[in-house]
């Protein structure tokens, strides 16, 4: 309880230092408290060890992972090749829904989602809307489904649009840049009645994403082999041009 109090006051104390001293930065104020703590505890025998949990403490405080950081990270390549693999997990069926393919997501144009089985058909995702393929070229799909926002919904992931999921998710991330799990909270009506929580892993690239549905299906869609040191083809810039 001692302890408790000496660090309530010293923080305190470390508060009211920077409001009162704007020339003294936070580093120096937090110097003067961990001196104070240890003067004030060292009789115990104890002050190296709370000095260094205090310490910590601070550490911790100050290298947290947040959103931004998160969106910088995921903004940064200009292009990114990968294959992924989806299974849909329905009640109604022992064994999930599995489809296969490639995608291209590129900086300032979209996502090229080009699924390879078990059917073959290619999909174009940027804000214009979706496109899908057919023998005659592009064809833009309707954007009033609950499909087109799920569509949308990994572009903006994949693109680490943080402010524009924070429009219709609660967000909560946890981990490091390294080792990251965002978990997204549906706050729209339409992605209410569709999803009760997307659940997001990554390290430098997204990693996996979970749909949970609100009828008791389930979503996972994992990205493999995701490369940022190619860039795009002549193909796939006419595919985006298009």
């Amino acid at each position: 309880m001692n302890l408790l109090k000496t660090l309530c006051s010293s923080w305190r104390s470390l508060r009211s230092a920077a409001q009162q001293s704007p020339c003294v930065s936070s580093d120096e104020a937090c110097v003067q408290v961990l001196r104070r703590l240890r003067r004030r505890t060292q009789p115990r025998g104890l002050g190296s060890c709370y000095m260094f949990v205090v310490a910590l403490g601070f550490s911790s405080l100050a290298q947290a992972f947040d959103l931004q950081q998160l969106s910088d990270q995921l903004a940064k390549p200009d292009v990114i090749h990968g294959s992924f693999i989806q299974e849909k997990h329905l009640r109604a069926l022992p064994q999930p829904l599995t489809s296969k393919g490639t995608f291209v997501l590129a900086k300032n144009h979209g996502l090229l989602w080009l699924l390879k089985t078990p059917l073959q058909q290619d999909y174009r995702i940027s804000d214009k809307g979706i496109a899908r393929r057919d023998a005659s070229g592009w064809q833009m799909l309707p954007n009033k489904s609950a499909g087109a926002e799920q569509n949308r919904l990994f572009l903006a992931v994949l693109q680490g649009d943080s402010s524009g999921l924070q429009r219709d998710f609660e967000l909560s991330l946890s981990g490091d840049a390294q080792n990251w799990k965002l978990t997204l909270t549906p706050r729209s009506m339409l992605l209410k009645q569709v999803f009760n929580q997307i659940n997001i892993d990554g390290g430098e690239l997204v990693h996996s994403i979970e749909l949970l549905e609100t009828q008791g299906d389930r979503t996972l869609l994992r990205m493999q082999d995701s490369t940022s040191a190619q860039p795009l083809s002549d193909a796939e810039q006419h595919d985006f041009a298009e």
